[in-house]
């Protein structure tokens, strides 16, 4: 299976790629996400360590039922070849209402038919009040006329 746009990267090719990651993570459907992985993918989160795209499933459907209201914002940081760097945020609140902006890096590593065989990220949680939100698009794919990392100032 094919996953373009395919290594080496361009600039205009490895935004696609960030934003394609983007939308599939905020359609929170964790089996529609894990086909972007190989069937092998080995991933860091945070401190937790994931392999293959059954454990993919699993740690993203846990993820979910816990970070309600998800939304993610994803921006290219640098790419090389077969890698790409991005910076995100995403908010979320859990089921007391207490509202959460994470902030975190990913270093990727794709093979030749572009899907994601590695992935690192480094998260942070800050506690934020439902008024300093803002990502407030309905949730799934954030609106293409959206500001995007840079211009909220994040």
């Amino acid at each position: 299976m094919s996953r373009p746009p395919l290594p080496p990267f361009t600039a205009e090719t490895a935004a696609q790629k960030a934003r394609m990651a983007e939308d599939a993570w905020n359609s929170r459907d964790p089996a529609r996400v894990a086909l972007a992985y190989t069937p092998d993918s080995r991933w860091r989160n945070r401190a937790e360590f994931v392999n293959g795209r059954a454990d993919i499933e699993a740690f993203l459907t846990r993820k979910w039922a816990r970070e309600l209201d998800y939304r993610l914002i994803k921006e290219v940081w640098a790419f090389h070849a077969d890698r790409i760097a991005v910076r995100f945020a995403y908010e979320w609140r859990d089921d007391s209402g207490h509202w959460f902006r994470s902030y975190g890096n990913e270093n990727w590593a794709f093979d030749a038919d572009g899907l994601m065989k590695t992935r690192f990220a480094s998260i942070n949680d800050l506690p934020i009040a439902e008024v300093d939100r803002l990502f407030r698009w309905p949730l799934g794919r954030r609106p293409d006329d959206h500001p995007g990392l840079s211009e909220l100032g994040l």
